[in-house]
């Protein structure tokens, strides 16, 4: 049996969740390039990030898990504005994060964060956090 990539991620943090997701439910998975992501992330981009690998024969299975995953994570991020979905977590655009972009390559290896930000492409609303759902 084989092990296939099935998801990346730029952050370890992001990737254990799902594999700790995958692995409950189940499936036969490792993240491949996990340490080497880890410990030096400027290498994050050349190698492909770190990569959720389940067996061949559970792929129909994980793909069907990791849509309904995602779903789920859609409908927790709502626009405060206008309350749809269709919201993802990016940097936000403008001088201050070309000025971060600058100084960075003025600075060589010392990265300085740009600034990120919930952005509805539905109405164009942007926020910096999403609110803790209530259970």
């Amino acid at each position: 049996m084989e092990f296939i990539p099935i998801k990346s991620f730029d952050s370890y943090i992001t990737a254990n969740i799902w594999f700790g997701r995958f692995s409950e439910e189940g499936i036969d998975c490792y993240l491949k390039d996990e340490n080497t992501v880890t410990i030096n992330p400027f290498l994050g981009n050349a190698i492909g990030g770190i990569k959720l690998c389940v067996r061949d024969s559970q792929m129909e299975t994980a793909k069907a898990m990791l849509l309904q995953f995602e779903n789920e994570n859609r409908q927790l991020q709502k626009c405060l504005k206008c309350g749809d979905p269709n919201v993802q977590y990016i940097s936000q655009p403008g001088p201050i994060n070309w000025l971060i972009a600058i100084a960075t390559w003025f600075l060589g290896s010392y990265a300085i964060s740009a600034k990120e930000v919930y952005h509805c492409f539905s109405c164009g609303y942007e926020f910096d956090e999403i609110p803790e759902v209530g259970f």
